[in-house]
């Protein structure tokens, strides 16, 4: 991409439409009641969602079965862009579906490349084609597959190392699992993680540069992810109502801050990808200290081995908890959207 295009994305606000204010004289959620059982919108957001598993929230039934891409991508339909928009329309604010193509297992590049599918049974076509010039919202999570969370799991886990369905492979298999607490902080362990946030940095530029180029006037909205690991370790050791596995399975208890420090670094390059071309952040992290994969009965994350209702293992993806608190946050990043272009519709009138 050229610095020139660098630079518009960076400092030119996207161009709303007058109209993508009015539903804020009904909705403005955060700031006064909701509008009555009764009131339509006047104004519809032409909406995509893109993303990965945490988009396409796998776990939780039932899963799209439209067609075999769609099935092969472990997409809810009841995921968290569904749940938002429903949020939304309480509010009296109407998103336009373009299209949800979230699709499990996509790295950033996916957005711009095709993805194959498992199984050898095909791919799907790159997740702009679904962008418009009318598109004025692009929303989704991207970079925890490209940064090889997988491989870092598999890494500090003798037990996911043999899950086959599980993407990835351990970064180095040659190193013990139990040895995972020091393997990212030193040597090649170190230099395989800066080498992959840095990926991650430079694709979500281009990703977001992408949205601007193919939908000029969108709002891109980047959604960080729920937090995993809780600041107290020793909560990871006891099973959740129900479970008889450990949330973690058997990471050892000294890498458990190692893996919320790695994390914690993708949400920040996740940040500032974000802040840099002017895109919106969802921080998802900051948000969900308490509903960790090792929060009992308030986890919104489930167990790496634990089952989902999906019949596959959750491997710490959100549960119907933590996809509605996706869901919220999400919503409310969108009013706060249609606040501002308000406030800028008002100030040009």
């Amino acid at each position: 991409m050229s610095s020139v295009v660098r630079r518009t994305a960076r400092t030119s606000a996207p161009r709303w439409p007058a109209a993508a204010a009015v539903v804020l004289g009904t909705c403005l959620a955060l700031a006064g009641p909701a509008p009555s059982a009764g009131a339509a919108p006047t104004y519809s957001v032409p909406t995509v969602f893109f993303g990965d598993s945490y988009t396409a929230d796998y776990g939780i039934p039932p899963l799209d079965r439209e067609s075999i891409p769609s099935a092969l991508c472990l997409r809810s339909t009841e995921n968290f862009p569904a749940v938002a928009t429903r949020r939304l329309a309480e509010q009296g604010v109407t998103l336009d579906i373009q299209a949800d193509v979230s699709c499990s297992g996509a790295r950033v590049h996916h957005f711009w490349e095709k993805q194959p599918l498992p199984f050898a049974r095909g791919e799907v076509p790159p997740q702009n084609e679904a962008l418009t010039n009318d598109t004025l919202l692009a929303v989704g999570s991207m970079g925890g597959n490209t940064l090889g969370f997988h491989s870092i799991l598999k890494q500090c886990s003798a037990a996911l190392r043999g899950q086959s369905v599980l993407p990835g492979e351990p970064v180095d298999e040659d190193e013990p699992a139990a040895k995972c607490a020091g393997f990212f902080e030193v040597g090649d362990g170190k230099r395989w993680l800066e080498d992959r946030l840095a990926q991650v940095a430079s694709d979500l530029e281009r990703m977001l540069e992408n949205i601007r180029l193919l939908s000029p006037r969108a709002r891109p909205v980047l959604v960080g992810y729920p937090r995993l690991v809780p600041e107290d370790t020793a909560k990871c050791l006891t099973p959740a109502p129900g479970q008889t596995q450990l949330p973690l399975a058997d990471i050892p208890q000294d890498a458990m801050p190692v893996l919320d420090r790695i994390q914690k670094r993708l949400d920040d390059v996740m940040k500032k990808a974000a802040a840099d071309l002017g895109a919106d952040f969802v921080d998802l992290y900051a948000r969900t200290g308490g509903n960790t994969v090792c929060d009992g009965a308030d986890r919104g994350i489930g167990g790496l081995l634990e089952i989902s209702p999906s019949l596959l293992p959750w491997y710490a993806h959100p549960n119907e908890k933590g996809r509605d608190i996706q869901a919220e946050q999400v919503a409310d990043k969108v009013v706060e959207i249609l606040g501002e272009a308000e406030a800028g519709a008002d100030r040009r009138t």
